[in-house]
C-alpha cells in the first residue's frame, strides 16, 4: 500500500510512504512528477537507487516496514527526505570528497550506490543514525535579461 499526502505547495513537504518493496515504479513516477523532463532520467536512477537501499538494505525487504519519502521545491531546489525503519549504518563523514572514492573494489557485486548518489545529486547527507538520507538537486534557473541600458 502507498499513502501519498498532497502534493507540495510553495514551501511545504509532500509525503509518501510505503511497505518495503522493489516494485519502485509508480512510486518514482509520484516523485517525479513535477520535475523538468530533461532531468527525470538523471533524478530516476538516483532516487530508485536510495529508494532500494532503504527498502532492501534499512529494512531488509521486510513488508511490515516503511519507506518513507519527504519531497518538495524549495528554492529552485529539489529535496528529497528518505527514512527507513532499519537499524542504520555508519556513513562517510566527509561530504566533500570525491564521489570515485565511494567507489567499491572491481570485484563487488553491490556497493556503487553512493558513489552515484553523489554523482547525480549535489547535495547528499545522512543522519547520524544512518536511517534517514536528504538529497537536493539544484535546477538551473534562467537570468532575466535586462531591458536597461
Amino acid at each position: 500500500m502507498i499513502t501519498i499526502s498532497l502534493r507540495p505547495v510553495g514551501r511545504s513537504w509532500g509525503t509518501i510512504s510505503f511497505a518495503s518493496t522493489l516494485y519502485l515504479c509508480p512510486i518514482l513516477d509520484l516523485l517525479l512528477a513535477d520535475v523538468p523532463t530533461k532531468l527525470q532520467a538523471e533524478l530516476r536512477l538516483g532516487l530508485q537507487e536510495a529508494l532500494v537501499n532503504a527498502a532492501k538494505h534499512g529494512n531488509n525487504l521486510d513488508p511490515g516496514k516503511l519507506v518513507v519519502v519527504r519531497f518538495s521545491l524549495i528554492d529552485n531546489q529539489y529535496w528529497w527526505i528518505i527514512s527507513d525503519q532499519g537499524s542504520g549504518f555508519t556513513p562517510s563523514p566527509d561530504s566533500d570528497s570525491d564521489p570515485t572514492d565511494y567507489l567499491p573494489p572491481d570485484e563487488a557485486e553491490s556497493g556503487r550506490g553512493m558513489s552515484l548518489l553523489h554523482l547525480i545529486f549535489d547535495q547528499v547527507e545522512w543522519n547520524r543514525k544512518g536511517t534517514e538520507l536528504r538529497l537536493c538537486k539544484q535546477i538551473e534557473t534562467r537570468r532575466l535579461l535586462s531591458l536597461r541600458r
